[in-house]
């Protein structure tokens, strides 16, 4: 199946928002930073499994498209999983085990028109 064009309407993308306080603040390694975002993006996945957008994203490997996201905190990051549950957005609110701290979420793939509005206060991750 071929990738919808970078510009095209219905460009399946999936949002990872990662926790910047994490390194910046709490000098977690990068690394294991970025383990806590493939967990959630791996699990947003799997949750998903069956959703036609994920099928459509997952048939083409070598085309799929992610944007990682940095939220400053922990209040930040839950609040935008709020607002993910109220516009009916599946999401994976990732949170590490055993501490029971929410590092990073991560959207199912969607149309990125659909969900870019609410992903917008959001910068690149750095």
């Amino acid at each position: 199946m071929a990738a919808t064009g970078a510009g095209s309407p219905g460009r399946l993308v999936q949002y990872v928002v990662v926790r910047s306080d994490l390194v910046h603040k709490l000098s977690w390694p990068l690394g294991a930073v970025i383990t806590q975002a493939c967990h959630a993006a791996t699990a947003a996945v799997h949750l998903h499994y069956g959703d036609p957008d994920t099928q459509q994203y997952l048939a083409d490997l070598d085309h799929m498209h992610k944007v990682v996201l940095g939220a400053p905190d922990e209040a930040a990051l839950s609040g935008l999983s709020e607002t993910l549950t109220q516009a009916g957005v599946a999401h994976k609110l990732w949170i590490e085990q055993p501490e029971n701290i929410p590092t990073c979420l991560a959207l199912k793939p969607c149309p990125k028109e659909t969900v870019q509005p609410l992903m917008r206060k959001f910068k690149l991750f750095k």
